[in-house]
């Protein structure tokens, strides 16, 4: 989970005092005003959370703010998405953090099941494809562009960079499996930081202030006891459901198991996370196509919200075409089905956890090993890139063993000059030139469409 400077100097404003607590339907009416405008990935959304929570409303206090921010960053799954509910949580409990996150999340995925409906029926329309065809040449210049600032951040010295490297050769050529990789780095990580300590040059760092919580926000074993039964029942009860009644060969149960799992693993945010979902929807299941994913991709950059939600187009497209009902109802149950499963454990998170932030944030040796999880995450971007760029630039990919090493290699002669010019452009005025993300992407995708029509 990797925070953008774009907004560091925001989070340097002066601290301001807390206001008194606002009404139920005024956070209703704040978060869901958030929700309808957060554009621009984690950078932009906790921007804005920043200005309205704490300089505008003045419900929360910088230091408070830092605290839930830095706490969400240690989290699995969309550091914004739970800054909103922990924010919610702060200011009415666990009602106002149900809302607020349902609020951020609600606009996005309303929109992105809408793209995918469309999709699904109008997906060879020339227009249609014209126009996604010149939106994955473009993702692929919007993962690359965070693949750069990802690592500015996290590759700080030559083990950083080594855990980066291992990560890469790990996941792309010798397939291992994206948890594996994330336990590993903070293992060494950890190890690491301990072996430093006892040289006696390991970093000290001040221990956090102690703040004031609300009543509600006070750590107690028989709340964290009960929080942890009723969010673990509302996550894992209606898989079990899916698996009994349905059978565990079903897409909606498998869907509902391979979400719960991503859910939980997926530190370093979304990026970190769908080449992992890449490999696993489009190789092992057969959800959608290497090109659907990259056109899902895009279509949640479009969009308001986490670009995680590009799950829902997953789920949508898997159960349209094997849940054996009716296309739209199946692709309706799958987006259903992975929205539920991929932000459920999100709630549990924060509930559960966001009591003992402190606790958390002072125990030394998890810092270390989640800075180490940061830069393997550097090597698993580095692998959505390439696998990215080998399915969007060439048409003819192919996997060549090398000894234990599996090599996806193209056919130099199949790359599509279109999809180069398109992607460069959109890498040179994202990186380059700083341009909007939705004005490249809009452009690219008019390009797109003009091509379709020229080619």
């Amino acid at each position: 989970m990797f925070p953008d400077p774009h907004w560091e100097n925001a989070l340097s404003a002066d601290r301001t005092e807390p206001q008194p607590r606002p009404s139920f339907a005024e956070l209703v009416g704040v978060f869901g005003r958030i929700g309808l405008v957060s554009f621009g990935g984690p950078a932009g959304q906790i921007a804005l959370m920043h200005r309205v929570l704490v300089d505008e409303k003045r419900w929360l206090d910088e230091t408070r703010f830092l605290h839930a921010l830095n706490y969400c960053m240690l989290l699995p799954g969309p550091e914004a998405m739970q800054l909103a509910t922990y924010s919610g949580w702060l200011v009415h409990g666990v009602r106002g953090g149900l809302v607020a996150g349902l609020l951020f999340l609600a606009p996005g995925a309303l929109v992105l099941v809408a793209l995918s409906t469309v999709y699904l029926l109008a997906g060879e329309v020339t227009l249609v494809q014209g126009f996604l065809f010149g939106l994955k040449a473009a993702v692929l210049a919007v993962v690359l562009e965070a693949l750069v600032k990802v690592s500015r951040r996290a590759l700080k010295n030559g083990l950083m960079v080594a855990l980066a490297v291992a990560a890469f050769v790990g996941i792309a050529f010798l397939q291992l499996p994206f948890p594996l990789i994330v336990l590993g780095a903070a293992f060494l990580g950890a190890l690491a930081h301990l072996f430093a300590q006892r040289r006696g040059d390991a970093p000290v760092e001040p221990a956090l202030a102690d703040a004031a919580l609300p009543d509600w926000a006070q750590p107690s074993w028989a709340r964290f006891a009960r929080t942890t039964a009723v969010w673990l029942a509302l996550w894992l009860g209606p898989l079990a459901v899916l698996h009994l009644a349905l059978g565990s060969g079903h897409v909606f149960a498998q869907e509902g198991s391979f979400f719960s799992v991503m859910a939980a693993v997926t530190f370093g945010g979304a990026y970190a996370a769908l080449a992992w979902v890449a490999q696993q929807a489009v190789e092992v299941h057969g959800w959608l196509r290497p090109d659907e994913m990259l056109t899902g991709l895009g279509l949640a950059e479009t969009t308001p919200g986490p670009l995680i939600l590009v799950l829902a187009f997953v789920g949508f497209l898997g159960g349209a075409r094997l849940s054996g009902l009716e296309p739209m109802v199946g692709g309706l149950g799958g987006a259903l089905v992975a929205l539920w499963f991929t932000f459920a454990p999100s709630f549990l998170f924060v509930f559960v956890g966001a009591p003992y932030v402190e606790t958390v944030r002072n125990v030394r040796w998890l810092s270390a090993a989640l800075a180490a999880v940061t830069a393997a995450v550097v090597g698993v971007i580095a692998n959505l890139a390439f696998w990215f760029a080998l399915h969007v630039l060439f048409a003819d990919v192919r996997d060549v063993a090398f000894g234990p090493l599996l090599v996806s290699a193209p056919r130099l002669a199949s790359v599509d000059p279109a999809a180069l010019t398109i992607a460069l452009a959109a890498g040179f005025a994202l990186i380059r030139l700083r341009a909007n993300m939705l004005a490249v992407l809009a452009t690219a995708a008019l390009a797109g469409v003009g091509w379709s029509f020229l080619a």
